[in-house]
């Protein structure tokens, strides 16, 4: 059945383009850890949500709740004064090295334990009203409601959920300026869990060039915020919706392990990519373009503040959203996001749009630039509308009685009706007007003198008054009345709503995912239980959009043989590159992505590890080397089996004999763990790794270099990985492409070939060095031949007699 006929359509004028992001979001959090269990649950303004995540294990370190922190980024953190030592020290801390506001720095709120009670916060949920829950439910019928939306059988989570709400009462977030009767719209509680979610730190998410935020290039903008600069999020982000670049947002900072979820999404995009499905695609995308951002409209008419516009965006949004849903019970069967989609978009959507056709005028509303309403709608107001469309002829009538009562002087007169000021007589005024005092007519009530015109109130106006009354009042009052009933009707159903943003959102981002694989011609990835990984010509997503041929490269890395893999090769032959390929390619399958290669198998993962890059090391108070060591020490103390490591020339920013001492022996303490040990990636120019014996022979262990060629002085890069190690890191000849010049070149071949063969090193700058030399040597034996025992001799006098000609010669 077509939307057309199961609506009834009706033909509306375009829709102005809405401005998105008008209000900023916000999201306030509050959060209670006790015995080893935390609780969470938070608001977001952007959707008028509050989110819950009911108790789950978290130690004494509490990372989960920073995991949770550092993707929310809260601007205020609701907690009880009464708290356990870990949390106070863990808040303290937060707030310590979160740095300004600027950098997200949230506000810790501490409120008395008794308003996070179990009771109170019970009695704190039960008692408040949600636009959501039909009006005319009983309380016991409310309870039973609430209870399938919210586990009251989590007493930890029902008392952060008190605490919230008290919170948002409190600061009346989003409702500063509107009347203290209009309390916080709340207009869906959703459940959120963090299980099954990949161990990533930021500082991988920065190497990995996950996200990466840009000035606004506007001068405008500047100072308002950043932009999404060339990252993995900014090239497969071709969401059309705002709430599908949130959705991937969110995947992008919860990869997860769950192997039926990201086998879910990946047949969606299996589906999206089959020639034969490309009409229905292009169907799914026409209907997208129309979803428009409902939690602010819903949130507008908790407020009674909606717009004409924000009626039109609603029908708008109704009618394709019921496109989709018979779309999608046209799909296949087997595909779950389809079979969600044509369940949840009940006929509530069909009632909400015939609703909204029915009742809302929209050409009128345009005109008038406020809410109208039909004909038929309304007896009373369809009369007042009648005789204010036949006042204009029946004024004329009333006119032309009242010039036949004035004086002869005065010309013409017309009867005008005002809203809030009712009927009025208007009179041309005539020379001899000039003061009020020449404005007084018998009979007649003076008002106000407007454009040469002169307004009065006679016997007849003010009969009119009491006869029609103040009609564009009365009816506006009576259309504002039933546009509540309609919000109230529609608000009763926003749970069909709010499932329409949530679908669409995943439809839009696995939309926009498929359309990245096409272009770019991904594979799907496919995964098993089993340890390792298997890719064959692998590419890095990013770097193969930039560079006008990319060399692809295979990865293996099995269960029992090659967890560890060292890579050598020269500087700039790809060896950073490649690391960054095989995190990212992990990455995009563990969000439910296609993957830049021709094949993917990819074992469980439950982290991915990063030390690659050196974070800025000036505001944290720490070394360089040192930031180094921290990100070696969370993969050392973290990492499983299960676990990604990736290591970029780590132990270069110390002595060059302590570097590598610490290098082979993380390596080593790893390889002591055999097959418990994690899928390791190495690259380094520290050849005496390899010269020296430091890492046992073993089948964990892998040898691994990038190919490139010496043509006479020139080196050539292949940027392909093979087996093998490079002994050699050419660096004359980086240098010499780097533009240094040729003389400091050739100096630095000179000096490390002396280094390797053990030789001193010889000064050239100096033409007499020979025979200052000769003179240093004539000092040192005459001093070796002194005999200190000896009383007669002045050692004084000697090293005064001596050492200016030494100190002539230095």
């Amino acid at each position: 059945m077509s939307a057309t006929s199961a609506t009834g359509h009706t033909s509306i004028p375009p829709l102005e383009p809405e401005q998105e992001d008008q209000e900023e979001s916000e999201t306030h959090m509050s959060i209670l850890w006790y015995a080893g269990q935390l609780a969470i649950t938070y608001y977001d303004t952007a959707d008028c949500t509050v989110y819950f995540m009911p108790e789950i294990p978290d130690n004494e370190e509490l990372k989960l709740l920073q995991t949770v922190i550092g993707e929310l980024n809260p601007q205020c953190i609701v907690t009880s004064a009464k708290q356990d030592q870990n949390i106070a020290k863990f808040l303290t801390n937060l707030t310590a090295t979160a740095g300004d506001k600027d950098t997200g720095k949230p506000e810790i709120v501490l409120f008395p334990n008794v308003d996070f009670g179990l009771e109170v916060s019970k009695q704190r949920i039960l008692s408040r009203q949600f636009p959501f829950i039909p009006s005319h439910m009983t309380a016991t019928e409310k309870i039973l409601y609430l209870s399938s939306i919210i586990p009251f059988e989590s007493p930890l989570m029902i008392r952060t959920l008190g605490g919230l709400l008290k919170f948002l009462d409190r600061r009346r977030v989003g409702v500063e300026l509107e009347d203290s009767s209009i309390a916080v719209p709340i207009l869906a509680f959703k459940k959120f869990v963090l299980t099954d979610t990949v161990n990533m730190d930021q500082d991988t998410y920065n190497v990995l060039q996950i996200f990466k935020s840009d000035i606004h290039p506007s001068v405008y903008k500047m100072s308002s915020g950043l932009k999404e600069g060339f990252s993995l999020y900014g090239i497969l982000n071709r969401c059309r919706l705002k709430w599908g670049e949130k959705l991937l947002r969110m995947w992008l900072t919860r990869p997860t392990r769950n192997l039926t979820e990201l086998n879910k999404r990946l047949d969606v995009i299996n589906f999206f990519l089959m020639a034969q499905n490309h009409e229905t695609v292009l169907t799914l995308q026409n209907c997208l373009k129309n979803i428009k951002n409902v939690p602010l409209i819903l949130k507008r008419m908790t407020l009674s503040n909606t717009k004409v516009s924000d009626w039109q965006a609603l029908y708008k949004t109704a009618y394709n959203a019921v496109c989709l849903r018979d779309t999608c019970r046209s799909l296949p069967n087997n595909i779950e996001l389809f079979q969600t989609i044509s369940r949840v978009f009940t006929d509530d959507l069909h009632y909400i749009a015939n609703l909204i056709s029915k009742v809302v005028d929209f050409e009128g509303s345009i005109s008038e630039n406020r809410f109208t309403i039909r004909p038929n709608i309304d007896a009373s107001i369809d009369e007042k509308k009648r005789k204010l469309m036949g006042l204009s002829d029946f004024l004329t009538e009333v006119a032309q009685q009242e010039l036949e009562a004035l004086d002869n002087d005065i010309p013409s007169c017309c009867v005008i009706y005002m809203p809030l000021i009712g009927f009025l007589l208007s009179i041309p005024r005539l020379p001899d007007m000039v003061d009020k005092s020449d404005f007084k007519i018998e009979g007649l009530d003076f008002m106000f003198l407007s454009d040469d015109k002169l307004h009065y109130k006679s016997a007849r106006t003010k009969e009119l008054d009491s006869l029609l009354g103040d009609l564009h009042c009365e009816i506006r009052d009576q259309e504002t009345l039933v546009m509540h009933q309609l919000q109230t009707k529609i608000l009763e159903k926003s749970e069909v709503l709010n499932s329409v943003i949530e679908y669409t959102a995943h439809l839009d981002v696995l939309l926009a995912l498929a359309a990245m694989a096409r272009e770019n011609a991904y594979c799907r990835p496919r995964f098993t239980h089993r340890q390792g990984f298997h890719i064959k010509d692998g590419r890095h997503p990013l770097m193969e959009l930039c560079a006008k041929t990319f060399v692809a490269n295979p990865v293996n890395s099995g269960e029992t043989t090659r967890r560890i893999k060292i890579i050598t090769g020269p500087n700039s032959s790809g060896k950073s590159v490649y690391l960054k390929q095989v995190g990212l390619i992990v990455f995009m399958a563990l969000i439910g992505s296609y993957v830049p290669a021709v094949e993917a198998e990819i074992g469980l993962i439950d982290g991915i590890y990063t030390r690659i890059h050196s974070r800025e090391s000036v505001s944290v108070g720490l070394s360089t080397f040192m930031i180094d060591l921290n990100q070696i020490a969370k993969a050392v103390n973290n990492a499983t089996e299960r676990s990604l490591v990736l290591i970029d020339e780590f132990g270069k920013g110390t002595n060059t004999l302590d570097g590598l001492a610490l290098l082979a022996a993380v390596l080593r303490y790893w390889l002591r763990q055999g097959t418990q040990c994690p899928q390791v990636f190495v690259s380094t120019n520290f050849h005496s790794l390899m010269q020296l014996d430091l890492l046992p022979d073993t089948p964990l262990l892998e040898y691994l270099t990038m190919e490139t060629h010496q043509d006479g002085d020139e080196l050539v890069f292949f940027y392909q990985i093979k087996q093998g190690m490079s002994t050699v890191s050419h660096a004359a000849n980086i240098a010499a492409l780097a533009g240094m010049p040729a003389k400091i070149v050739e100096r630095g071949m000179e000096v490390s070939e002396l280094i390797r063969n053990g030789k001193a090193i010889k000064r050239l700058d100096d033409p007499l060095k020979g025979d200052r030399m000769e003179k240093c040597k004539s000092v040192v034996e005459k001093f070796l031949c002194l005999d200190l025992d000896d009383p007669h001799v002045d050692l004084e006098e000697f090293m005064s007699k001596e050492m200016p000609s030494v100190a002539s010669v230095l």
